[in-house]
């Protein structure tokens, strides 16, 4: 479908406004995108033709306006087009693991319990590299351009899991940006092991990263975990507050931390779920902190729908999402992830970030409207991992693409996509997604 030529045109593309970009790169072209009553809404999409030079988005124009083009054109027949997704909040090194050590009841503290057995029992170099290289096979193939995942690393696990980390950055290189962080309990960073792994992420080029839990010290390790993301210049990237506990206020401590310390690096808060479940005045009191603080929030809602007011027998009265829209009013910025995928934690997933916009619209009802929430998935997620030019589609920014046979949000939304054409610097990638019969040999013997 896609023309074998450096220079070629979409035509008759649907661009998601809000994705759209000015930039003053590129060719000589410029955007060509004007005001037409025949156009979409400006909260929907813009119809446009994209000319692809060498890689590159050389010129934008409205569709319909070019009399002719100067090169091979393919016919999108208003096909929704989205820019690469950024997949910022994954567990690489804990997926693909279900078949050999399931959840028993589904809840997070059984999912805590199984994955350290999994840990202790077949955890090696080798298993790890092959489950994570599956992960980032899925990722690419379903479109995907960044992705952070978060890797535990107490005690010997972390000279293991970042060194596979280490020599899958390199194999992947140009065509997946891999960013890693970290993920031990905070009171890990009060012991000098905790500094041994600040100096390992520093090495790495990679984040700060741990799990706060409401205890007697929270203050403490929080400011433990600021003091050495300071001494050496890292970004911060926490679990916050993931449960049903109206009391769980470990987001507020982050934030009063961050101000206190006046941290102009990044930091980062997934999950806060019990924030959706405190007095509203409480809730507000936070998000104001979090918004003074500059943190950004990453909401999992496919996991997090999995795991949250699980109690055998009964069904579950919440989704065990964060407070996706009063964030986003409030100015926080509100990215939405993976997660977990096929393990204790989440027994489903495959690293499809249009699978995670999905769901999240229906779970979060991020619809009527759509307005910016295509941005939670591709923009939001890139410019916190510190990636301006990813995530968005504009004049001079590389040709890395989604291409839709859908042509509107309620045809993309309501079919799996898996016929979707993923262009990587203007060329069609191939999409065939790994089989999970590859990992047979680890998943033989199971742990129950």
């Amino acid at each position: 479908m896609i023309p074998q030529s450096n220079h070629y045109w979409l035509a008759n593309a649907r661009v998601p406004t809000p994705l759209m970009v000015r930039s003053s790169q590129g060719r000589s072209r410029n955007w060509l995108v004007a005001p037409d009553s025949r156009l979409p809404t400006p909260d929907d999409f813009l119809s446009v033709d994209l000319e692809i030079v060498d890689g590159l988005i050389a010129s934008i124009a409205t569709a319909g306006t070019l009399t002719h083009y100067n090169a091979p054109s393919v016919n999108l027949r208003d096909g929704i087009v989205f820019p690469c997704f950024v997949d910022i909040h994954t567990h690489l090194d804990k997926g693909q693991i279900w078949e050999r050590t399931s959840n028993p009841d589904g809840t997070f503290t059984s999912a805590i319990d199984r994955v350290k057995k999994d840990a202790e029992t077949y955890w090696n170099s080798d298993d790890i590299y092959r489950r994570m290289e599956f992960g980032l096979k899925c990722s690419y193939a379903h479109g995907t351009k960044a992705l952070r995942t978060h890797l535990d690393a107490a005690a010997e696990l972390a000279e293991i899991s970042l060194e596979v980390f280490r020599v899958l950055q390199q194999e992947w290189q140009g065509r997946l940006i891999l960013q890693p962080a970290c993920l031990v309990p905070l009171d890990y960073f009060l012991t000098s092991q905790g500094e041994v792994l600040a100096d390992q992420m520093a090495e790495l080029g990679g984040i700060l990263g741990g799990v706060a839990y409401m205890n007697s010290d929270i203050a403490a390790q929080v400011d433990r975990v600021f003091t050495l993301a300071k001494e050496r210049k890292l970004s911060l990237d926490f679990h916050a507050d993931e449960n049903g506990d109206p009391s769980s206020i470990t987001l507020r401590y982050i934030a009063e931390a961050a101000i206190r310390h006046h941290y102009q690096g990044k930091v980062l808060c997934g999950h806060c779920c019990s924030l959706a479940i405190q007095e509203p005045q409480e809730a507000k009191r936070t998000i104001a902190l979090v918004k003074k603080a500059g943190i950004g929030v990453i909401s999992l809602p496919m996991c997090n729908l999995y795991l949250q007011d699980r109690k055998p027998g009964l069904t579950p009265h919440w989704r065990g999402i964060t407070l996706l829209h009063e964030l986003h009013q409030a100015g926080v910025p509100v990215a939405i992830a993976s997660d977990n995928c096929r393990d204790p934690f989440h027994s489903f997933g495959d690293h499809d970030a249009l699978e995670v916009f999905s769901l999240s619209v229906k779970i979060g009802h991020l619809d009527r409207p759509y307005g910016n929430w295509c941005r939670s998935i591709t923009m939001t997620p890139a410019d916190l991992m510190g990636l301006p030019t990813v995530g968005r589609i504009g004049v001079g920014l590389p040709a890395d693409l989604v291409l839709f046979r859908a042509r509107s949000y309620s045809e993309l939304l309501s079919r799996s996509q898996r016929d979707r054409i993923v262009l990587r610097e203007g060329k069609e990638i191939d999409t065939t997604l790994p089989d999970y019969a590859e990992l047979d040999d680890l998943l033989m013997e199971t742990a129950g």
